[in-house]
Protein backbone atom coordinates (compact mmCIF):
# COMPACT_ATOMS: atom_id res chain seq x y z
CA UNK A 1 0.00 0.00 0.00
CA UNK A 2 1.37 3.50 -0.57
CA UNK A 3 2.25 6.30 1.89
CA UNK A 4 -0.08 9.04 1.27
CA UNK A 5 1.36 12.29 -0.51
CA UNK A 6 1.88 14.42 2.75
CA UNK A 7 4.64 11.47 3.56
CA UNK A 8 6.83 11.95 0.72
CA UNK A 9 10.23 13.43 1.52
CA UNK A 10 12.26 13.31 -1.47
CA UNK A 11 11.23 14.21 -4.90
CA UNK A 12 13.15 12.89 -8.51
CA UNK A 13 12.09 15.73 -10.80
CA UNK A 14 12.76 14.36 -14.02
CA UNK A 15 13.07 10.46 -14.65
CA UNK A 16 11.37 8.03 -17.27
CA UNK A 17 9.14 6.06 -14.62
CA UNK A 18 7.39 4.54 -17.81
CA UNK A 19 11.08 2.97 -19.27
CA UNK A 20 10.74 0.65 -16.16
CA UNK A 21 9.21 -2.94 -17.56
CA UNK A 22 6.23 -2.91 -14.61
CA UNK A 23 5.94 0.94 -13.95
CA UNK A 24 3.11 0.77 -11.38
CA UNK A 25 5.19 -1.50 -9.43
CA UNK A 26 8.55 0.69 -9.74
CA UNK A 27 6.10 3.70 -8.14
CA UNK A 28 4.51 1.85 -5.22
CA UNK A 29 7.89 0.55 -4.25
CA UNK A 30 8.91 4.32 -4.76
CA UNK A 31 6.15 5.32 -2.49
CA UNK A 32 6.74 3.14 0.08
CA UNK A 33 10.06 4.77 0.61
CA UNK A 34 8.70 7.74 0.55
CA UNK A 35 9.44 9.54 -2.97
CA UNK A 36 7.52 11.90 -5.38
CA UNK A 37 8.03 11.93 -9.24
CA UNK A 38 8.17 14.03 -11.72
CA UNK A 39 7.59 11.31 -14.53
CA UNK A 40 8.84 12.47 -18.45
CA UNK A 41 6.91 10.85 -21.29
CA UNK A 42 8.66 11.10 -24.72
CA UNK A 43 5.30 12.03 -26.74
CA UNK A 44 1.24 12.19 -26.11
CA UNK A 45 0.64 8.80 -27.28
CA UNK A 46 3.12 7.56 -24.48
CA UNK A 47 2.01 9.98 -22.25
CA UNK A 48 -1.43 8.28 -22.82
CA UNK A 49 0.03 5.04 -22.05
CA UNK A 50 1.71 6.71 -18.41
CA UNK A 51 -1.47 8.25 -17.09
CA UNK A 52 -3.35 4.71 -17.41
CA UNK A 53 -0.23 2.44 -16.04
CA UNK A 54 0.11 5.50 -12.51
CA UNK A 55 -3.70 6.24 -12.42
CA UNK A 56 -4.52 6.35 -8.24
CA UNK A 57 -0.53 6.30 -7.85
CA UNK A 58 -0.38 9.45 -5.05
CA UNK A 59 3.46 9.98 -5.78
CA UNK A 60 3.66 9.97 -9.33
CA UNK A 61 3.23 12.73 -11.79
CA UNK A 62 3.30 12.30 -15.47
CA UNK A 63 4.50 14.95 -17.85
CA UNK A 64 3.24 15.29 -21.42
CA UNK A 65 6.46 15.45 -23.88
CA UNK A 66 7.29 15.80 -27.28
CA UNK A 67 10.86 14.93 -26.37
CA UNK A 68 13.17 16.36 -29.20
CA UNK A 69 14.16 13.46 -30.29
CA UNK A 70 11.12 12.40 -31.40
CA UNK A 71 10.48 15.32 -33.90
CA UNK A 72 11.29 14.65 -37.20
CA UNK A 73 13.28 16.53 -39.63
CA UNK A 74 11.37 16.03 -42.91
CA UNK A 75 7.97 15.49 -42.40
CA UNK A 76 5.59 18.26 -41.99
CA UNK A 77 2.59 16.31 -41.72
CA UNK A 78 4.33 13.88 -38.89
CA UNK A 79 5.22 17.49 -36.97
CA UNK A 80 1.70 18.51 -37.49
CA UNK A 81 0.30 15.81 -36.10
CA UNK A 82 2.80 15.78 -32.89
CA UNK A 83 1.39 19.26 -32.11
CA UNK A 84 -2.56 18.52 -32.63
CA UNK A 85 -2.31 15.36 -29.94
CA UNK A 86 -0.28 17.50 -27.73
CA UNK A 87 -2.63 20.62 -27.26
CA UNK A 88 -5.86 19.03 -26.55
CA UNK A 89 -3.90 16.78 -23.79
CA UNK A 90 -2.09 19.81 -22.58
CA UNK A 91 -5.31 21.99 -22.08
CA UNK A 92 -6.01 18.94 -19.23
CA UNK A 93 -2.57 18.70 -17.50
CA UNK A 94 -0.20 20.96 -15.61
CA UNK A 95 2.64 19.09 -15.71
CA UNK A 96 5.03 19.19 -19.45
CA UNK A 97 7.73 17.26 -19.88
CA UNK A 98 10.03 16.22 -21.74
CA UNK A 99 10.20 19.02 -24.04
CA UNK A 100 12.83 21.26 -25.67
CA UNK A 101 16.05 21.28 -28.25
CA UNK A 102 18.48 19.49 -28.94
CA UNK A 103 21.54 20.20 -31.66
CA UNK A 104 23.44 17.41 -30.76
CA UNK A 105 25.27 15.64 -33.91
CA UNK A 106 22.69 12.81 -32.76
CA UNK A 107 19.68 15.36 -34.22
CA UNK A 108 21.30 16.83 -37.13
CA UNK A 109 18.70 18.29 -39.73
CA UNK A 110 16.25 18.08 -37.57
CA UNK A 111 17.10 22.28 -35.95
CA UNK A 112 14.19 24.25 -37.30
CA UNK A 113 11.60 21.39 -37.30
CA UNK A 114 12.39 21.28 -33.13
CA UNK A 115 12.76 25.01 -33.10
CA UNK A 116 9.20 25.16 -34.58
CA UNK A 117 7.27 22.88 -32.35
CA UNK A 118 9.03 23.91 -29.24
CA UNK A 119 7.68 27.62 -29.69
CA UNK A 120 4.22 26.29 -30.24
CA UNK A 121 4.53 24.03 -27.27
CA UNK A 122 5.53 27.53 -25.50
CA UNK A 123 3.09 29.95 -26.63
CA UNK A 124 0.36 27.40 -25.62
CA UNK A 125 1.71 27.18 -22.27
CA UNK A 126 2.09 30.96 -22.48
CA UNK A 127 -1.20 31.36 -23.05
CA UNK A 128 -2.79 28.91 -20.40
CA UNK A 129 -0.08 29.51 -17.33
CA UNK A 130 0.16 27.56 -14.27
CA UNK A 131 2.07 25.04 -15.80
CA UNK A 132 5.34 23.39 -14.91
CA UNK A 133 7.56 22.49 -18.06
CA UNK A 134 11.02 20.51 -17.88
CA UNK A 135 13.10 21.15 -20.67
CA UNK A 136 15.51 19.31 -22.56
CA UNK A 137 18.48 21.56 -24.05
CA UNK A 138 21.56 20.06 -25.46
CA UNK A 139 23.50 22.53 -27.44
CA UNK A 140 20.81 24.89 -27.32
CA UNK A 141 20.61 26.98 -24.27
CA UNK A 142 20.19 30.23 -25.64
CA UNK A 143 17.91 28.69 -28.81
CA UNK A 144 15.49 27.64 -25.81
CA UNK A 145 15.76 31.13 -23.51
CA UNK A 146 15.16 33.25 -27.09
CA UNK A 147 11.45 31.15 -27.29
CA UNK A 148 10.95 31.05 -23.57
CA UNK A 149 11.41 34.82 -23.73
CA UNK A 150 9.67 35.84 -27.01
CA UNK A 151 6.58 33.63 -25.69
CA UNK A 152 6.84 34.54 -22.16
CA UNK A 153 6.53 31.35 -21.25
CA UNK A 154 8.20 31.73 -18.00
CA UNK A 155 5.83 34.55 -17.08
CA UNK A 156 3.14 32.10 -16.36
CA UNK A 157 4.47 28.94 -15.57
CA UNK A 158 7.22 27.46 -13.92
CA UNK A 159 9.92 26.34 -16.58
CA UNK A 160 12.61 23.91 -15.07
CA UNK A 161 16.19 23.09 -17.21
CA UNK A 162 16.80 19.34 -17.10
CA UNK A 163 20.53 18.58 -16.76
CA UNK A 164 21.33 22.58 -17.58
CA UNK A 165 24.86 22.34 -19.58
CA UNK A 166 24.77 25.82 -21.05
CA UNK A 167 27.05 28.55 -20.24
CA UNK A 168 27.39 30.73 -17.46
CA UNK A 169 26.07 33.45 -19.12
CA UNK A 170 23.12 30.95 -20.20
CA UNK A 171 23.03 30.26 -16.81
CA UNK A 172 22.29 33.92 -15.30
CA UNK A 173 20.41 34.81 -18.31
CA UNK A 174 17.68 31.42 -17.41
CA UNK A 175 18.51 31.83 -13.94
CA UNK A 176 17.02 36.25 -13.90
CA UNK A 177 14.02 34.64 -16.15
CA UNK A 178 12.85 32.48 -13.19
CA UNK A 179 14.04 29.33 -14.17
CA UNK A 180 14.46 26.33 -11.90
CA UNK A 181 17.19 23.74 -12.79
CA UNK A 182 17.16 19.67 -12.08
CA UNK A 183 20.46 18.60 -10.84
CA UNK A 184 21.80 14.63 -10.78
CA UNK A 185 24.58 12.57 -10.47
CA UNK A 186 25.92 13.05 -13.76
CA UNK A 187 25.68 17.04 -13.78
CA UNK A 188 26.88 17.16 -9.88
CA UNK A 189 29.29 15.23 -10.80
CA UNK A 190 31.64 17.59 -12.63
CA UNK A 191 33.52 20.56 -11.11
CA UNK A 192 31.14 22.98 -13.85
CA UNK A 193 27.90 21.15 -12.49
CA UNK A 194 29.11 21.45 -8.28
CA UNK A 195 29.79 25.14 -9.30
CA UNK A 196 26.57 26.10 -11.14
CA UNK A 197 24.62 24.37 -8.30
CA UNK A 198 26.80 26.76 -5.60
CA UNK A 199 26.18 29.66 -7.79
CA UNK A 200 21.99 29.42 -7.77
CA UNK A 201 19.73 30.61 -5.70
CA UNK A 202 18.31 27.77 -3.16
CA UNK A 203 14.94 27.68 -4.10
CA UNK A 204 15.36 27.36 -7.83
CA UNK A 205 17.04 23.91 -6.89
CA UNK A 206 15.72 20.49 -7.41
CA UNK A 207 16.56 17.27 -7.94
CA UNK A 208 16.67 14.60 -10.72
CA UNK A 209 17.45 11.10 -11.72
CA UNK A 210 16.79 10.83 -15.47
CA UNK A 211 16.20 6.73 -14.71
CA UNK A 212 15.53 4.49 -15.94
CA UNK A 213 18.37 4.98 -19.05
CA UNK A 214 15.86 3.83 -21.66
CA UNK A 215 13.08 1.12 -22.20
CA UNK A 216 13.37 -2.18 -21.35
CA UNK A 217 13.22 -4.62 -23.75
CA UNK A 218 10.16 -6.96 -23.92
CA UNK A 219 12.20 -10.23 -23.75
CA UNK A 220 14.42 -10.67 -20.55
CA UNK A 221 13.90 -6.91 -19.20
CA UNK A 222 16.67 -6.19 -16.46
CA UNK A 223 14.78 -5.79 -13.52
CA UNK A 224 14.15 -2.05 -12.57
CA UNK A 225 13.55 -1.44 -8.63
CA UNK A 226 13.15 1.75 -6.50
CA UNK A 227 17.24 1.69 -5.81
CA UNK A 228 17.60 2.58 -9.67
CA UNK A 229 16.22 5.89 -8.60
CA UNK A 230 16.61 6.53 -4.68
CA UNK A 231 20.17 4.97 -5.03
CA UNK A 232 21.02 8.31 -7.02
CA UNK A 233 18.39 10.69 -5.51
CA UNK A 234 20.67 10.20 -2.07
CA UNK A 235 23.38 10.71 -4.27
CA UNK A 236 22.33 13.98 -5.94
CA UNK A 237 21.35 15.09 -2.63
CA UNK A 238 25.01 14.53 -0.98
CA UNK A 239 27.16 16.29 -3.73
CA UNK A 240 24.09 19.33 -4.08
CA UNK A 241 24.44 20.14 -0.01
CA UNK A 242 28.15 19.36 -0.41
CA UNK A 243 28.59 22.10 -3.01
CA UNK A 244 26.85 24.66 -1.12
CA UNK A 245 27.25 26.93 1.96
CA UNK A 246 24.07 26.33 3.97
CA UNK A 247 23.20 23.79 6.22
CA UNK A 248 22.70 20.19 4.73
CA UNK A 249 19.13 20.46 6.40
CA UNK A 250 17.87 23.76 5.22
CA UNK A 251 19.24 22.75 1.36
CA UNK A 252 17.66 19.31 1.83
CA UNK A 253 13.94 20.99 3.06
CA UNK A 254 14.26 24.07 0.41
CA UNK A 255 14.44 21.53 -2.51
CA UNK A 256 11.80 19.07 -0.82
CA UNK A 257 9.37 22.26 -0.47
CA UNK A 258 10.10 23.45 -3.48
CA UNK A 259 9.47 20.01 -5.43
CA UNK A 260 6.51 19.83 -3.48
CA UNK A 261 4.82 22.57 -4.35
CA UNK A 262 5.53 22.50 -8.06
CA UNK A 263 3.81 19.10 -7.61
CA UNK A 264 1.42 19.93 -5.78
CA UNK A 265 1.80 16.99 -3.28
Amino acid sequence: MQQPASALDCFDMHCHLDFAPDPRALADELALRGIGCFSMTMGPAAYERACAAFDGCANVRVGLGVHPWEVPADDEGRLRELFDAFAPLAAKTRFIGEVGLDFSPRCFGAEDAQTRLFREIAGLCAREGGKVLSIHAVQSASAVLDILEETRCCSRNTCVFHWFSGTSDELKRASDLGCCFSFGPRGLGSRRGRAYAASLPLDQLLLETDAPDAPQPTLEPVPVTAEFVAGPLSFALTELCASRSEYSDTVTATVRNTSARLLSL
